[in-house]
């Protein structure tokens, strides 16, 4: 097993590989996931994100096709949720101290309005005034890329892992062990993944108080754009990082493991 990892996307990524690659392969994987780092950072002021937060409403903006691609993902994810998966909380975690805050003053949130409309590939039109966040969702479409740029390199069996998030290929089953709620330090699920992706989302570690006492975490419920602070956790499978990524937000905002958006995406989920 040959295994490398790189700090990325706020999180320590690893690749994994049943035999050695040719050398060029896990660089240019790598490198597909540094390329989603810097298009879709919240906090990079030059990333394509930062420059359609910082766009006024009705502006045409110019981003990268991933950017866009991710966008449109996003967008299906939100009509087949009923909109418990909206980009477009970013100031709900500004306010919440998740994200840092840009220099201009926050927008308000307002629940089911719609921060963009996709024009041609590589172009998206910003329809309100509203800050978006990819937090949701980049991090499994980078997982997607680094799978894909590894199988263009002749890799016939991988796993990438970004944080949880991770997607597997090859007839090898690879082994899964998901968090225990009450005790993140222990197993709490075991599963084996055969090209797959799987993706969980809880607050384990990232739930805290703001100074009025209340409750929050970095996930957003988008019908209301309050915190999503149960005390589980849930674990989406996809056939694609970046679909179980969205989903388990959607998942964890409604609290139904068997929420009829998972079956559009070919999708399963489980809460422990």
């Amino acid at each position: 097993m040959i295994r490398r990892a790189q700090p990325w996307l706020g999180t320590l990524v690893e690749i994994a590989l049943e035999s050695e690659p040719a050398p060029e392969a896990v660089t240019a994987a790598f490198a597909e996931i540094a390329l989603v780092h810097r298009l879709m950072s919240f906090h990079a002021p030059d990333s394509d994100l930062a420059r359609f937060n910082r766009a006024k409403a009705g502006d045409l903006v110019d981003i990268d096709p991933h950017t866009w691609m991710v966008l449109q993902l996003a967008e299906q994810v939100a009509d087949a949720s009923g909109g418990c998966f909206d980009l477009a909380c970013a100031p709900r975690l500004v306010e919440w101290a998740y994200l840092p805050a840009p220099m201009t003053p926050a927008p308000s949130f307002v629940p089911g309005v719609r921060a963009f409309e996709l024009d041609v590939i590589g172009r998206v039109r910003k329809t309100a005034n509203a800050w978006v966040d990819l937090g949701g969702i980049a991090k499994g479409y980078a997982v997607d890329l680094a799978i894909e740029s590894l199988q263009l390199h002749g890799v016939d069996s991988a796993c990438v892992n970004a944080g949880g998030d991770m997607r597997v290929v090859g007839a090898s089953a690879w082994p899964v062990a998901v968090r225990a709620v009450q005790r993140p330090a222990a197993i709490g699920a075991q599963l084996t993944l055969r090209n797959e992706a799987i993706a969980t989302s809880a607050n384990y570690f990232a739930g805290k108080l703001t100074r009025a006492g209340l409750a929050v975490s970095p996930l957003v419920d988008g019908r209301s754009g309050h915190p999503v602070v149960a005390a589980v956790s849930v674990s989406v499978r996809a056939p694609s990082c970046a679909v179980a990524d969205a989903l388990t937000k959607v998942v964890m905002a409604s609290g139904n493991a068997g929420h009829p958006c998972l079956r559009t995406f070919g999708a399963a989920a489980f809460i422990i």
